[in-house]
C-alpha cells in the first residue's frame, strides 16, 4: 500500500477487469483506495456487458461513476441494439462521460475479431454524436492513431469536453490537445523511466487540463509495473508525475481532483 495522498480521483479505471464482481467487491476495493487517498474512482466500459455493469455498479457506493462505450476494437459490435442500449445508460446520472471510444490501429491484424479502420471510424463518430446529445464528456482511446483520431474530430466536430484517456502520444500530440482546450489524463506510464516522449509531453499540459488515473488492471506504476494495478495504486502515479511537472505532489493530487469534479460534474 503506498504512503497516502489525497484528494485524488481515478479518473479511468476497470473495476469489472480488476476482479470485482459484485457490491461486496466494489466497497472493499474503494476501501482500499479511500486509504490511499483515492475518494473516487470512474468504471469504464468497454463493451456492453461492461457498460451494463459499470452503470450499475456506479449506484452500489457513492464514491464509483461511471463511463460506457465500445472500446474501437470492439466496433464491430455497435449494430442497432447496442445503440440503443448505449444510450439509454448514457442517460443515467451516474454515468459522467461517453467512453473509452476511439481509435486503435495497434491490434488491428494482431487480435482475431479486432474492428477495422474503417468500422473504427464509424463507431467513433457515433459515440462523438452520443456524447454531444448527452452532454458528457468524450473519452477517447487512442492508440497509435493521432492522425485518425484528429481526422475524426474535425470531420464531426469534437464535443465540449474530450478527455484522451492514457495520453500515450509524445509533446507534437500533447500540444495539439492543449491547444483545442481538451483534457489529457495520465497513467502509470508516466512513471516508467523509458517514457521518454511521454513524460516531455506531460510536462506540457497545464494542472487545468490534466487528469490521473489507473487504467486499472493494466499499466501498473513503477516500482510494481507487471503486477496487477488497482485504484489504490494511484499515489504512485501522481508521485511520479509530480517529478516530471515540477511540482509538489501534494499540489498534483489537489489540481487534479479539482479538473475531476470539474470535467465530471461531480
Amino acid at each position: 500500500m503506498p504512503e497516502a495522498l489525497t484528494p485524488l480521483i481515478d479518473a479511468h479505471t476497470h473495476l469489472d477487469a480488476c476482479g470485482a464482481r459484485d457490491v461486496d467487491d466494489v466497497r472493499a476495493m474503494l476501501d482500499r483506495a479511500e486509504a490511499a487517498g483515492v475518494l473516487a474512482a470512474v468504471t469504464v466500459a468497454d463493451d456492453l456487458d461492461a457498460a451494463r455493469w459499470a452503470a450499475e455498479a456506479a449506484t452500489w457506493d457513492p464514491r464509483v461513476y461511471a463511463a460506457v462505450a465500445l472500446h474501437p476494437t470492439r466496433a464491430d459490435a455497435l449494430i442497432e441494439f447496442a445503440r440503443a442500449e448505449l444510450e439509454r445508460l448514457a442517460t443515467q446520472p451516474r454515468v459522467v462521460a461517453i467512453g473509452e471510444t476511439g481509435m486503435d490501429l495497434y491490434w488491428p491484424g494482431k487480435l482475431d475479431g479486432c474492428a477495422d479502420p474503417g468500422r473504427q471510424r464509424e463507431s467513433f463518430a457515433w459515440h462523438i454524436d452520443l456524447a454531444k446529445r448527452t452532454g458528457k464528456p468524450l473519452m477517447i482511446h487512442n492508440r497509435e492513431a493521432d492522425a485518425e483520431v484528429l481526422d475524426v474530430l474535425r470531420a464531426e466536430g469534437a464535443p465540449e469536453t474530450v478527455i484522451f484517456h492514457c495520453f500515450s502520444s509524445g509533446p507534437q500530440m500533447a500540444r495539439a490537445c492543449v491547444d483545442a482546450g481538451w483534457v489529457i489524463s495520465l497513467s502509470g506510464t508516466v512513471s516508467f523511466k523509458n517514457a521518454t516522449d511521454l513524460r516531455a509531453a506531460a510536462a506540457l499540459v497545464p494542472p487545468e487540463q490534466l487528469l490521473v488515473e489507473t487504467d486499472a488492471p493494466f499499466l501498473t506504476p513503477h516500482p510494481f509495473r507487471g503486477a496487477p494495478n488497482e485504484p489504490y495504486c494511484l499515489p504512485y502515479t501522481v508521485r511520479a508525475l509530480a517529478e516530471v511537472v515540477d511540482r509538489p505532489a501534494q499540489l498534483v493530487a489537489e489540481q487534479s481532483s479539482q479538473t475531476a469534479r470539474r470535467v465530471y460534474g461531480l
